[in-house]
């Protein structure tokens, strides 16, 4: 067995299940069932089943619907099997750096400003997928090497089971009704965990370049006694099972919790009414990747309009404007045009301030 397949082997098991299974098989003339979904759609699967195979890095099953996504590429793309890892935003870059005289991932999925570190360290290629043209500018690098695939909304999620009074904005989150009450993710640690800094200092009067305004908020939020806990993973398990009052997190995660995990009426997903932020999460092509048509391929089904509405039926806000969503789904996503987009570069240049800033406010340090 080669190197890159004892590699491929690998990541197969640690991805644990949805590979697993699949067997690599050569490659078969098969046309596309439907037709093309894009023009060259065909050629490019052709080729990609020759290779056989395609490396996403840091997609993990359990984030953002990505289990659908791999479920529906692989009933299109017979022959071409997919597998994964979860690294998290910042590890991913760590690991294209290090193998990047060998590189092991085709793809490579993080947090926006994570893209923008990939992309300046050299680790990622140039590829323009379907739609790329239609993604504001803000979202997209210049030559592709990064481009958004989604956002993810900062929003409270609300047990109502243990808060009888559904907090409606930031300013009601400050009352004595909340005490011990609220957990959100540390900003020094996680990239959620700035986006609601972001958000914070939205909803008080703060901007991209002006963050302390979320700084100081937060700062008051402790003071009052109404943080039961920061954490440094996402706690969407201990918020399923009713240990977490209000979790100021991503909305995806409060929809998830209320339309598929079973709790229902028993969660109130509210985005505050002041403002709030959406956090663009982007993907590359690596360079040098050892399958880059199914690479290629991959990065264009996620783009296309089913690959997009994949993403709203798992709650999570498509990055391509336009894509006209199935009326079950759009009902499930509430209008919010107090969201306001986080700048990618600024977000990351931000970061500094508000680590240090936040342990200032928050730990007196």
């Amino acid at each position: 067995m080669s190197l890159w397949k004892k590699t491929a082997a690998a990541l197969m098991m640690a991805a644990g299940t949805f590979a697993a299974t699949t067997a690599l098989t050569p490659a078969q003339a098969q046309p596309l069932e439907g037709g093309e979904l894009y023009q060259g759609e065909q050629a490019l699967y052709d080729a990609a089943r020759e290779e056989g195979l395609v490396v996403s890095f840091d997609t993990g099953p359990t984030w953002a619907n990505w289990a659908a996504q791999f479920k529906a590429f692989k009933a299109r793309y017979p022959g071409v099997e997919i597998v994964y890892n979860d690294l998290g935003s910042a590890a991913t870059v760590v690991a294209l750096d290090k193998s990047r005289n060998r590189p092991q991932a085709d793809t490579a999925y993080y947090f926006a400003g994570s893209a923008l570190d990939a992309a300046e360290k050299g680790v990622v290629a140039d590829f323009k997928p379907v739609n790329f043209d239609r993604l504001p500018e803000p979202f997209r690098h210049p030559s592709g090497q990064w481009f958004t695939i989604h956002s993810l909304n900062v929003a409270f999620l609300v047990n109502t089971k243990l808060v009888k009074q559904v907090p409606r904005s930031w300013a009601d989150l400050l009352g004595e009704t909340y005490r011990n009450s609220v957990v959100y993710l540390d900003p020094r640690t996680a990239g959620q965990g700035q986006v609601v800094t972001i958000a914070a200092a939205f909803g008080n009067g703060g901007s991209m370049d002006d963050v302390q305004p979320g700084i100081d908020y937060l700062g008051r939020l402790h003071k009052a006694g109404n943080v039961l806990r920061t954490v440094g993973t996402t706690p969407y398990a201990q918020f399923v099972k009713g240990e977490i009052p209000i979790w100021i997190g991503y909305e995806n995660d409060g929809l998830k919790a209320k339309y598929v995990d079973g709790m229902g009426d028993d969660v109130a997903v509210v985005i505050p009414a002041e403002a709030s932020a959406a956090a663009p999460y982007a993907i590359s092509l690596v360079k040098d990747g050892p399958n880059p048509n199914a690479g290629k391929l991959w990065l264009n089904y996620i783009m296309t309009d089913k690959g997009q509405t994949t993403f709203a039926e798992g709650f999570v806000r498509p990055s391509v404007p336009g894509v006209k969503l199935p009326a079950e789904v759009l009902a499930k996503l509430p209008e919010a045009p107090q969201i306001r987009p986080v700048d990618v570069a600024r977000a990351r240049d931000a970061k500094p301030a508000i680590d240090a800033g936040w342990a200032k406010a928050v730990l007196g340090q």
